[in-house]
């Protein structure tokens, strides 16, 4: 008898973290075959600095909403707000510290504006989770509402004009460094470890996954669905509130028109490059973090190999829609299908 267990490899390519990580390494040997410096990294200034460096600390916004992206998603949600609440806490946040040319006064105490900043981004998560799990609003709509009212509420806050904040302190939050890393990996590090102990080491795990897979028999069998859809929606706000606090930090200003825009967009796309059906139900948070590297890892090899800005989106859709593909287990059936057929295709019966 002939053995038909699969080999190895082949077993290493099923798991649904193999096609991601491929492709995150295909990106790094690109970027490293076209500059020959991207992975050196030196110390200077009692910091790393490095092209890794580099993308790790502009990716951690990214990959903040996109572990709260993952839990809406695994409950058969989306949230397109997220980009808004980004633009909105960046700005409360700006006017709370706001600050003197000098740098060292704020209009409030910075922990309030960030306590405020978070807040504000809560609200905007349990607003979306009671539209969707109360009032029954299909998500892409609920969600819609605050996408296109929040850049507006945004705007409002800044009264149109983008705000510079001069408080040096607010800046160590996206652009410090902490034991010779960018401070803003520990606060991601901190969010990945506190929510993957939550969905592995309890119940929670299992919740979410009832709930996306089948909502009302999740009701049947004594799980709380609408808490849980509520609490997910809150927690991507509160993602999104800490994404825009890096991004306002990072950059010493907030633009209620352009802070965070098409945020929503990498975030799914990182999600769903991260093996979370959309479908809801099976979901990754170690997935969503290298869908949040491989888009980030992408955009600065476009931009490093002096691709023109007009198709970078171009470009970066093709990347994203080729890898879909090798994760869809269908289209390899198929592909494996046509490869088998030429090889029987002239035998005789």
């Amino acid at each position: 008898m002939s053995d038909t267990s699969p080999s190895p490899l082949t077993t290493l390519l099923r798991h649904r973290l193999a096609w991601p990580l491929l492709t995150l390494f295909l990106l790094l040997a690109v970027n490293t075959a076209f500059n020959a410096s991207f992975l050196h990294m030196e110390w200077r200034d009692g910091h790393l600095y490095g092209s890794l460096i580099d993308i790790l600390n502009r990716a951690a916004p990214l990959v903040l909403v996109s572990l709260g992206m993952t839990l809406v998603i695994a409950t058969r949600g989306i949230d397109i707000s997220v980009g808004a609440v980004v633009a909105i806490a960046a700005a409360v946040a700006a006017w709370m510290i706001g600050g003197s040319v000098s740098g060292s006064v704020s209009r409030f105490p910075m922990p309030l504006a960030i306590l405020g900043a978070l807040g504000v981004a809560l609200l905007c998560g349990l607003w979306n989770g009671l539209l969707v799990a109360k009032v029954g609003m299909q998500p892409i709509i609920a969600t819609l509402i605050l996408m296109v009212a929040g850049r507006g509420i945004a705007q409002l806050i800044t009264d149109g004009q983008i705000i510079t904040i001069y408080y040096a302190p607010f800046f160590f939050l996206g652009g410090g460094y902490f034991l010779g890393l960018p401070f803003s990996l520990f606060i991601v590090a901190a969010v990945f470890a506190a929510l993957y102990l939550a969905v592995t080491r309890t119940a929670l795990g299992l919740f979410i996954q009832a709930v996306g897979i089948n909502p009302t028999a999740a009701r049947v069998a004594g799980v709380q669905a609408r808490r849980l859809i509520i609490a997910a929606y809150a927690f991507c706000g509160l993602c999104a509130g800490m994404a825009g606090l890096l991004i306002s930090s990072n950059v010493k200003s907030a633009d209620g028109n352009n802070a965070g825009q098409l945020l929503e967009l990498d975030a799914i796309l990182a999600v769903t490059l991260g093996g979370t059906l959309l479908t809801g139900g099976r979901f990754s948070l170690v997935g969503s973090v290298i869908g949040a590297l491989i888009i980030q890892t992408l955009t600065y090899a476009i931009y490093s190999l002096g691709v023109p800005p007009e198709i970078n989106l171009v470009v970066k859709a093709v990347v994203v829609f080729v890898v879909m593909l090798l994760q869809s287990q269908e289209f390899r059936t198929q592909v494996g299908a046509l490869v088998r057929r030429p090889a029987t295709h002239g035998m005789l019966p």
